[in-house]
């Protein structure tokens, strides 16, 4: 919560998720204390009611009764159903970011949050975004399991090594906002923690710029793209597909077909494999010749390298590259071997 703002029942709410996560946790309240509160007073009640009066006294047989029988099981059936439903659909949509979503990449390490902007701009156990505007962060970590957690926004999203996972929200509300590592990650987890600005698009527009700092920023593609030249990476996959290598304009987000006869989607995942474990899946019509970068280029390099692989896309009179395009609005990638 911002601070300020002082002892709350729940942290402020400056998230599209907010309103829903909160309406039903205290439908999950509401439940839980009406129906503890009727067995605590019927307890006692009952406590009181049939105590034993005499020493040789005898409590009286009580027969069934099926209509309570079936009340007691069908009711918290249905309850527990609702609140299953309830949870299930609100779980989609914490999971499915909107097709025009902003990526923002986060890499966790022990013990900081490293964010990338594909415009350019880092930060350190800091995350800028826009109001209104859906955010999906891709995230992955360099060494242990981690969690993002903004309590303000009612998301987390745990933060794996050697995979990418996504956490996508809207804020409503500009301000200053927490937001914690909740996975025990290590001696200093507590300290793993930082927080969201929320900024007006104008704000915004001139922060991610660099204009109220004095910085120039070169934008992910475009480190993504040295990184690729430096790494020889363009000797194989030639932009004309007559490499050693597939070309990879047009690749991201495109079914590729393997040496197996399996076709794959070149998201995010697979363009990370591609560049870690090549051999793992072979293009159909390649040889396995392209060798590993495991160990030689860290996370924040990996993501700029898919980055790049996202700006690349075909033109109607032919390829071309668009480096400086990172697709910041789109929630797969794709690479190829």
């Amino acid at each position: 919560m911002q601070p300020g703002s002082g002892i709350q029942l729940f942290p402020v709410s400056a998230s599209n998720f907010s309103p829903h996560v909160d309406a039903l946790m205290a439908f999950w309240l509401g439940v839980s204390l009406f129906f503890g509160t009727i067995i605590c007073v019927g307890l006692v009640w009952l406590a009181f009611r049939y105590r034993r009066r005499a020493p040789d006294e005898v409590g009286a047989d009580i027969g069934g009764n099926v209509p309570l029988e079936v009340a007691w099981m069908v009711i918290p059936f249905i309850l527990t159903m609702v609140m299953f439903a309830w949870g299930a659909d609100l779980f989609v949509q914490e999971r499915t970011p909107p097709p025009q979503s902003q990526e923002i990449y986060v890499v966790g390490k022990q013990w900081m949050w490293k964010v990338q902007h594909p415009e350019g701009r880092k930060e350190i156990n800091e995350l800028h975004v826009p109001l209104g505007r859906p955010i999906e962060l891709v995230m992955a970590s360099e060494d242990v399991i981690h969690d993002f957690f903004v309590p303000s926004f009612r998301v987390k999203e745990d933060v794996v090594p050697g995979k990418y996972t996504t956490l996508w929200f809207n804020a409503t509300k500009t301000g200053k906002y927490h937001f914690f590592c909740s996975q025990y990650c290590g001696t200093n987890h507590a300290l793993m923690n930082g927080w969201v600005y929320v900024l007006e698009p104008a704000d915004y527009a001139a922060w991610l710029s660099g204009q109220n700092s004095g910085e120039g920023t070169v934008s992910m593609a475009d480190s993504g793209q040295k990184l690729f030249t430096q790494l020889a990476c363009q000797t194989c996959h030639l932009a004309d597909g007559k490499g050693r290598g597939p070309s990879l304009v047009g690749v991201y987000g495109s079914a590729v077909k393997l040496s197996t006869g399996q076709t794959v989607l070149a998201d995010d995942g697979y363009i990370r494999e591609s560049i870690l474990q090549p051999n793992a899946k072979i293009v159909e019509g390649y040889q396995p010749l392209m060798p590993t970068f495991q160990g030689l280029v860290t996370e924040d390099q990996l993501i700029q390298l898919m980055a790049y692989v996202k700006s690349l896309a075909p033109s109607a009179t032919g390829v071309k590259t668009a480096p400086g395009a990172a697709a910041s609005t789109s929630h797969t990638s794709g690479s190829s071997r």
